[in-house]
């Protein structure tokens, strides 16, 4: 199967590819992916895609599984709505 057919992060819809080609640039953390990918930053907070990059991680540096640090979780902000922000007082059209 094409690396481009196999989407790893279905939120921000990364494939197998294009964190391949990262990882031979020499960004092998998942912190790295994370900024130059956005993987682990969708509504799931990489708990679809975090085992299987830091899958692919290990199988690349050619190290066990255990020993590749996972994501730092960040939880979530409260949402703001939209019109809150624009009936601001101190909004500036």
């Amino acid at each position: 199967m094409n690396k481009k057919d196999i989407i790893i992060c279905r939120c921000e819809d990364v494939n197998l590819e294009q964190i391949h080609q990262l990882l031979k640039q020499g960004y092998t953390n998942f912190e790295d992916l994370k900024r130059l990918l956005r993987v682990g930053m969708g509504p799931c907070q990489a708990t679809t895609c975090g085992h299987l990059i830091q899958r692919e991680i290990a199988k690349f540096l050619q190290k066990p599984i255990e020993e590749i640090p996972i994501h730092k979780v960040r939880p979530l902000a409260m949402g703001v709505e939209l019109k809150k922000i624009a009936e601001d007082p101190k909004h500036e059209d």
